[in-house]
């Protein structure tokens, strides 16, 4: 009896002190355990949510109010959201209210959203109606606006004009006008398109061109001679006076006037053009009117082919009618004379080029039948060499 007391005495302080035991390791494990942090204070930045999935999140079951919640001290530049799939959540379900969070400190500006797509949001659901703002009290008058007045430090326009100004000096516009365009200044030019040797008839020719003025207005001298044996032959002057009428033609009106040696001078009213046709050739028109009824026509045509930048081929055609026949020169009336030739040219400068050739001349009609009745060719083809220049 005195053994089995003693044993349940035993047994009884065992579960005692193992009860005991229990509850100070309990106490223990309490006191070490660390305090609870809040939200605000977590620090995500060393977070990594790239292998959550949040496709099977509800988060659109209950409203969360994000309204209380304090995020101005979250780090978010560490964040990585790539792996983070937003397609199955639902944020347009509720309506969070975000009008009371307070975005004012957190950085945005090292967040990389490259990785975020863009492609299946909805922008243009929701329009934003502008009518309610109240703009009146924005104050325009500080906004800088084109024109007024220079400011004080502006750069001076007259610093670098040596003293010159609009109104002063050599080139001031006050009482007239100084400055002028460049196609408003006079100019010259003389042109020698022809000053050559024929072998056939062993005499020279010459054809020239001058003129003085404007672009638009302009005083034009034309020229054509034969000398031989020293003696002038024929020669026919012209002087016009030459106006712009469209691009790349000018209108001519002048005189003309006609000098043989075995003939009766002629004079000669003159109207006609000249300029620069479609693909580059230059043409020149004349009609004339003479004392008597006399009346005449003279075209002329050049074409130049560039065989390089110096060496130049020139094909050149040209042809004469009169009115009423004229035995005291030898001109019949209808076509007169059909004249073409090929001159190659080699320019040393543009002043100054030498050339040879070839020519031909016909005559037509009654100034062929004056021809044989005086014993001279009705054609001709001749070797020409010589020099072209211009100044």
């Amino acid at each position: 009896m005195k053994t089995a007391n003693l044993t349940l005495t035993r047994s009884l302080l065992a579960l005692a002190c193992t009860v005991a035991l229990s509850s100070g390791v309990a106490a223990q494990t309490a006191s070490e355990k660390p305090p609870v942090q809040k939200h605000g204070d977590m620090d995500h930045s060393q977070m990594d949510h790239s292998d959550m999935n949040h496709s099977k999140m509800h988060h659109a079951e209950q409203a969360v109010d994000h309204s209380m919640m304090n995020h101005s001290d979250m780090d978010h530049r560490q964040m990585d959201h790539s792996g983070m799939d937003h397609s199955k959540m639902g944020h347009t379900e509720p309506t969070v209210d975000h009008s009371q969070m307070d975005h004012s400190k957190m950085n945005h500006s090292e967040m990389d959203h490259s990785q975020m797509d863009h492609s299946e949001m909805n922008h243009a659901e929701q329009t934003v109606d502008h009518s309610s703002m109240d703009h009146s009290a924005m104050n325009h008058a500080d906004m800088q606006m084109q024109g007024g007045k220079a400011p004080a430090n502006a750069r001076d326009p007259h610093a670098y004009s040596n003293g010159y100004t609009l109104t002063d000096g050599p080139y001031g516009m006050a009482d007239s006008r100084h400055l002028k365009h460049g196609v408003e200044h006079p100019q010259w030019s003389v042109l020698g398109d022809r000053l050559e040797y024929v072998t056939d008839s062993e005499a020279g020719e010459l054809e020239l061109q001058a003129w003085y003025g404007t672009t638009y207005e302009r005083l034009v001298l034309k020229t054509e001679a034969e000398v031989s044996d020293g003696k002038l032959e024929q020669s026919s002057t012209e002087l016009l006076w030459s106006h712009a009428m469209v691009a790349y033609w000018d209108r001519q009106l002048g005189l003309r006037v006609d000098q043989v040696a075995d003939g009766t001078n002629r004079q000669w009213l003159a109207l006609g053009v000249q300029g620069l046709a479609p693909y580059w050739f230059e043409v020149d028109v004349t009609a004339y009117l003479g004392s008597g009824g006399r009346t005449a026509l003279s075209a002329e045509a050049e074409y130049e082919l560039l065989l390089t930048q110096r060496l130049i081929l020139q094909a050149r055609a040209e042809l004469t009618a009169y009115g009423k026949d004229d035995e005291v020169n030898q001109l019949g009336k209808g076509l007169s004379s059909l004249g073409a030739g090929l001159r190659l040219r080699y320019e040393f400068t543009r002043q100054f080029a030498p050339y040879v050739g070839v020519a031909w001349q016909n005559k037509y009609g009654n100034t062929a039948d004056f021809a044989r009745l005086h014993d001279a060719s009705t054609a001709e083809t001749s070797w020409v060499a010589g020099i072209r220049f211009w100044f």
